[in-house]
């Protein structure tokens, strides 16, 4: 229910406007003064305020510049006669949401407020959602008291007040993206875009054509222009994950724009000025890849001007219960269930694996765990068949038992383990795999596993 305070010195008009709005719904205050009319507004914090011009004492417009400036100033409404309408336009550049013009009409004023009253619910409601996103992305909501996690806490919030590029190493499925998203949304750019995409989910003759746009032919079938990845992310953040299998032009042209901080889409003569902060990740030896000619080392030193390395799930085993319970929480409110917890063989087991996947893989594991666990406590028989790959000597450290065992499954247990490495892109899976990209997709399809490029988004 939409609260609103009615400001007049005529008392017959405040009781009329009460009326209706009472009739319409809304919680009415009315007050005599500007003077009375500003002590309501501070005590109720209205949704909408509707005050006359002209009163005695405090005007409507001292009013509406004497309320605290705010993200949730209420908006307000000014009435006036035909012969001061001017003021009332002055009062709406000054910040008044609308006026009403005398002799006042019952449709009309109800139309307004309603406008009003829904502005401010609008407001209110993305005010919540960005304290939510915000505070979701806290550095003291990152779940982590190992070490090395408090160290990695501890640069992100050195780095996030500043516009320095940032690099994040790590495996696949240790959280890379979350610490870039917790230094986005702990910075000044924080009500501004954070844009993600993953080099490696692109093929190569589109990667330019994504991160700078193009023109109207361009190339063929360029039809419209598109703005890209760097255009609109502007103002923002652009997080570039797997930055290591980007190609080496490409890489060139990421070079010119830290330098330049400009671009030119494809087929376009003109630069286009951007400000934005790249943040990139990788899960490769990027080192290793610079002395081997395959990614530029003027770039390396460009993005890592502050190095992030994000610990495997197998270093920091202290972290494992706390982020296991974040996950119990997250899919009882998914599944509506009520696990409780675990019991001391689940943890045990969970302490024990050396999840290859990282914490994107033991999210997965609990996220199963709570669905099928027909129990208030997750117990070992809830996770044993997702962790059948001991860590050991040979490459898969698997025995084949007396009563032999079903070669498709073990495929299928190879294609899930490398999705899971590859963050579930199809075509880096199938290059871990040393298969063929149709080869591949072939066989995820005939088992029914889910991958998230489809082929024609592939080479």
């Amino acid at each position: 229910m939409a609260v609103v305070v009615v400001i007049d010195d005529e008392h017959r008009q405040r009781d009329i406007l009460k009326t209706i709005l009472d009739d319409e719904g809304y919680e009415a205050h009315t007050a005599s003064s500007a003077e009375e009319g500003l002590a309501l507004i501070k005590a109720l914090t209205p949704d909408v305020v509707i005050t006359d011009l002209k009163m005695g004492g405090m005007s409507g417009m001292q009013l509406l510049e004497a309320i605290p400036d705010d993200s949730l100033q209420p908006a307000v409404i000014i009435m006036t006669a035909y012969g001061t309408i001017s003021s009332a336009v002055e009062a709406v550049k000054k910040g008044a949401f609308d006026y009403l013009a005398k002799p006042l009409e019952k449709d009309v004023i109800v139309f307004t407020v309603r406008k009003a009253a829904e502005r401010m619910r609008l407001l209110k409601e993305n005010i919540r959602l960005q304290d939510e996103l915000f505070g979701k992305f806290k550095m003291d909501g990152i779940i982590g008291g190992s070490k090395k996690m408090k160290e990695v806490v501890e640069i992100a919030k050195k780095v996030s007040p500043t516009a320095v590029t940032v690099l994040i190493q790590g495996e696949s499925g240790t959280g890379k993206e979350l610490i870039a998203r917790a230094i986005h949304y702990n910075s000044n750019r924080k009500t501004a875009p954070f844009t993600a995409t993953n080099c490696a989910a692109i093929p190569d003759t589109l990667i330019e054509s994504e991160l700078f746009g193009y023109e109207p032919g361009a190339f063929t079938g360029a039809a419209h222009r598109k703005i890209g990845l760097f255009e609109s992310a502007n103002g923002g953040t652009l997080f570039l994950d797997e930055i290591g299998d980007l190609p080496l032009l490409t890489q060139t042209k990421i070079l010119r724009v830290l330098q330049d901080k400009e671009i030119r889409r494809l087929g376009g003569k003109d630069s286009v000025k951007v400000d934005l902060r790249i943040i990139a990740a990788t899960n490769k030896d990027i080192e290793k890849e610079v002395a081997q000619g395959r990614f530029r080392e003027d770039l390396y030193y460009r993005l890592k001007v502050v190095a992030i390395e994000l610990p495997p799930l197998r270093e920091r085993k202290e972290d494992i219960e706390a982020l296991a319970t974040f996950f119990i929480e997250k899919y009882n409110k998914e599944f509506g269930k009520r696990i409780k917890g675990m019991n001391d063989a689940a943890k045990k087991a969970l302490m024990e694996y050396h999840w290859p996947g990282n914490i994107r893989q033991l999210e997965f594991v609990i996220e199963r765990a709570v669905l099928m666990s027909d129990t208030d406590m997750i117990s070992v028989n809830d996770i044993k068949s997702e962790l059948r790959l001991p860590h050991g000597k040979s490459i898969l450290d698997i025995e084949i038992p007396d009563a032999g065992i079903s070669f498709e499954e073990l495929e299928k247990e190879l294609i899930r383990q490398a999705l899971i490495k590859s963050n579930n892109v199809a075509a880096k899976a199938a290059r871990l795999l040393g298969m063929s990209y149709k080869t591949f997709w072939y066989r995820i399809e005939k088992f029914g596993i889910h991958a998230s490029a489809k082929e024609n988004e592939l080479p």
